[in-house]
């Protein structure tokens, strides 16, 4: 047995390559690098739906059908039970998504990408007492996602940032909440069940509940001439420090510079605070240093929670909304996986080991 699963092969997939030890990822054939530089939402979800379900490849074609959807989705809104608006976002999401009829076909794929996009921006308006906005099918779903959570039109330079977010975390691997979905895709439940049961285990703080903890430790050193100190004493008192660290990234994570490059694009427009990025550096620097002097033989790097944690408070989204913002991303893979575990997949059913009592003899 190996706790955890750890290096256990549990799935063949052509969507997505996870190479922790060069620190790359490689989506469909496709470097992040490439992707994250010529893509957008819909380039990508083209990409990992293309023969997993009946998608036009065409990003365009894509991007109306989404419109379309997210304008379909906006009456669910105008019904949602104020118990679930009382719901942390996350909650709130997940409880909506699972309003949504079950299927295993593009309409339900489609469905879902456009519910997630429309969902959490109307819940966070409602939460903060605003009126939900509803969508703009013309757009794109990272400027209609920006537009409904502002109510106003965001800049070229903000949608390409989103953009650039939601390609980056698109896909990454067998991880917790992608196998939630091919588990639950293997009984041939449905995408919408699939996808509930990924968004129940990305709500985990161990999986993707934790970018907004980082802003919380960036409020807390304050300026780059208290970083170090405020990191000894961290690591002296068993904390953990939040954006660094990784369970298959033994160099640093890639997903981590592309998204530090978007945010020095919206930095490069006048759109984010240069002293925000300056603070972020300095306690980049300054903590990697003494996570090598203090865990020689232990690789711990940035990964993607340090900068999207910027990256989406500069976008607008309160910390408490980051994983929700996740899920919207995320969505496409999760489907995809599901697709293919249905497609070419068996009922996963593993073995446990019993390691309890044993009947006493009579």
């Amino acid at each position: 047995m190996k706790n955890g699963l750890e290096d256990v092969i549990a799935a063949e997939t052509q969507l997505s390559d996870v190479d922790g030890a060069a620190g790359r990822l490689i989506i469909r054939g496709v470097s992040l690098d490439n992707l994250v530089y010529n893509g957008t939402f819909e380039s990508v979800a083209a990409l990992l739906l293309d023969r997993l379900v009946e998608c036009p490849v065409d990003r365009d074609q894509l991007k109306t059908l989404l419109g379309a959807a997210r304008k379909d989705l906006f009456a669910y809104v105008a019904n949602v039970d104020p118990a679930i608006i009382a719901l942390p976002p996350v909650d709130a999401l997940r409880a909506m998504i699972a309003q949504l009829p079950d299927g295993e076909d593009f309409d339900a794929a489609l469905r879902l990408m456009a519910a997630t996009a429309v969902f959490l921006p109307a819940i966070l308006r409602l939460q903060a007492n605003k009126i939900p906005v509803a969508p703009d099918e013309t757009l794109s779903q990272s400027a209609d996602i920006l537009r409904m959570h502002s109510d106003r039109m965001p800049s070229p330079d903000q949608v390409a940032a989103l953009d650039a977010y939601l390609v980056t975390i698109s896909d990454h691997g067998l991880n917790a909440s992608t196998f939630a979905s091919r588990v639950i895709a293997s009984t041939r439940a449905g995408l919408t069940s699939s996808v509930v049961a990924a968004i129940s285990a990305l709500k985990g703080p161990l999986h993707g509940g934790a970018p907004g903890p980082v802003l919380d430790m960036f409020d807390a050193i304050g300026s780059a001439e208290n970083a170090e100190r405020w990191i000894i004493n961290a690591l002296d008192g068993g904390e953990r420090l939040m954006g660094f660290g990784h369970r298959v990234y033994r160099v640093r994570d890639p997903r981590a510079d592309a998204l530090k490059q978007a945010l020095r694009r919206l930095t490069a427009s006048g759109e984010v605070d240069r002293h925000r990025i300056d603070l972020a550096e300095a306690i980049e620097g300054a903590a990697l240093a003494i996570l090598k002097q203090r865990k020689p033989h232990r690789p711990l790097d940035v990964n993607v929670e340090f900068y999207t944690a910027l990256l989406l408070d500069a976008l607008g989204f309160p910390r408490e909304a980051f994983t929700g913002v996740f899920a919207i991303g995320r969505t496409v893979g999760w489907i995809a996986h599901a697709r293919e575990q249905a497609l070419n997949g068996r009922l996963i059913r593993p073995r446990s080991v019993y390691i309890g009592p044993l009947p006493q003899a009579a």
